[in-house]
């Protein structure tokens, strides 16, 4: 695995800006009902991008047993043992975006303002840079205005921003927006993935 030297820092612990305590981990195997719990609580309008109906609980349990961190890196963000933060890294191993990863980022609704996602995109920022990516890209709906200002304030930039793109599963329009940015990558790094 690339990654193991890179996730060795992991458990660790931060703090958000109420000065509450929180863990911060890759997702484990035994994480599939609070997963799913927390998934369940995010609006679904916040899940659009997810590829796959999250309502089948055999699906999140297989995310967490059948891992790939590689391919997809969840970090979960928890505060006494409740997920209320997630952010993934997607990279693609090959081809002609293998040096583009994807970022995916979820908070829990009685969390927002709160720096879980920027504690978590932070993380995954550093990681991008150490696994040899060059660029990060984040797609969202336009109503996540909070993530889109997180992102914003971490450096992403609007590459794309598409009216009444996307289809929620009640077939209902929503705006598509592109984010992106570029990564200064550490010469020890550079080259990783090609």
């Amino acid at each position: 695995m690339l990654l193991d030297h890179t996730l060795e820092k992991y458990p660790m612990t931060s703090r958000l800006k109420d000065g509450s305590s929180v863990l911060v981990r890759p997702i484990q195997r035994r994480d599939d009902k609070r997963l799913h719990k927390f998934l369940m609580a995010v609006p679904e309008v916040e899940r659009l991008f997810i590829k796959n109906s999250i309502a089948d609980r055999s699906l999140v349990q297989n995310w967490c047993r059948n891992q790939d961190f590689d391919q997809n890196l969840p970090l979960l963000m928890l505060q006494g043992g409740k997920i209320i933060g997630e952010a993934t890294l997607h990279q693609r191993l090959g081809g002609w975006k293998r040096h583009i990863g994807l970022i995916t980022l979820l908070t829990h609704p009685d969390y927002r303002g709160r720096d879980v996602s920027k504690i978590l995109l932070t993380e995954l920022l550093d990681i991008s840079r150490q696994c040899g990516l060059h660029r990060l890209e984040a797609e969202l709906n336009g109503e996540r205005k909070i993530a889109l200002n997180v992102l914003s304030r971490l450096g992403f930039q609007k590459l794309a921003d598409l009216s009444d793109y996307v289809l929620d599963m009640q077939a209902v329009t929503h705006d598509y927006v592109l984010l992106g940015m570029s990564l200064k990558v550490d010469d020890e790094y550079a080259g990783v993935g090609d």
